[in-house]
């Protein structure tokens, strides 16, 4: 009878767990004072008070998600092996590496990595895309909506008639506004609102089909991939195979 031979390795570092478990959070707060936005008529909230205060509690968790963002954009330029878009983003082997991974997984031992394996990046940057065109929306809409910072000052600017107190313009209310200016606003605003919304769609269904693979993957080939985002380290059986992979 062999005997299993367990080695750990040091996986995540502390910025991008941190930066993971902010961004869970962040994001699950987004997806449901989105959705209350988004059928408040259902809920019984009506009034401008109401729909500019929902709005107003999304952009401050928003503001946490896009600097939490920008941080691991940053992050992934400086941070260890594993945190660095050299490792995450495909290379000149990738297709050779996810067809390994698909072989090994069919024959039932699948291979084990440090980091991510080849199919658990490609989802990973998706999301990361997801995640960007999220940030971007939302802070056109906070602008053009709520007249928010970093585009708020701007829009008042623009839509504001000759002589009209800026701090006087309140959302969603046409006083102070020139009219033609303030149309133009809104077809400009809506195709970002129509992609914030539908990008929204698609960020939860790959969140559900993350949870999915990562359980999936914990029960299969083991090594701790959940307990490492908390820890930061894996505990795997076999060597991994991106151990030796340039990245450092």
């Amino acid at each position: 009878m062999s005997k299993t031979t367990f080695h750990e390795y040091r996986a995540w570092d502390v910025p991008t767990r941190i930066f993971h478990w902010v961004n869970f959070t962040t994001v699950i707060c987004l997806i449901i004072f989105g959705l209350i936005m988004l059928f408040k008529k259902e809920l019984g909230i009506t009034g401008i008070d109401a729909k500019v205060g929902l709005k107003e509690v999304h952009v401050i968790f928003g503001y946490i998600f896009v600097l939490n963002l920008a941080w691991r954009i940053l992050w992934g330029f400086i941070g260890n092996r594993y945190a660095r878009w050299s490792n995450l983003l495909p290379g000149k082997d990738f297709i050779s590496n996810i067809q390994h991974y698909i072989q090994s997984v069919k024959s039932g031992e699948s291979e084990q990595y440090i980091g991510h394996n080849p199919l658990g990046r490609l989802a990973v940057i998706f999301i990361f895309l997801l995640l960007v065109i999220m940030a971007v929306t939302g802070l056109v809409r906070a602008g053009t909506d709520i007249y928010y910072p970093p585009f708020g000052s701007a829009v008042l600017e623009y839509i504001a008639e000759p002589g009209a107190d800026l701090d006087s313009i309140k959302p969603y209310i046409a006083d102070g506004t020139d009219k033609d200016k303030a149309a133009k606003l809104k077809a400009f605003k809506g195709p970002f609102g129509k992609v914030h919304i539908y990008t929204s769609y698609v960020l939860m269904f790959m969140i559900v089909l993350h949870i999915f693979f990562v359980v999936r993957t914990e029960i299969r080939e083991g090594g701790g991939l959940i307990s490492a985002m908390f820890t930061g380290k894996k505990v795997l059986t076999r060597k991994p195979a991106d151990l030796d992979q340039p990245g450092d």
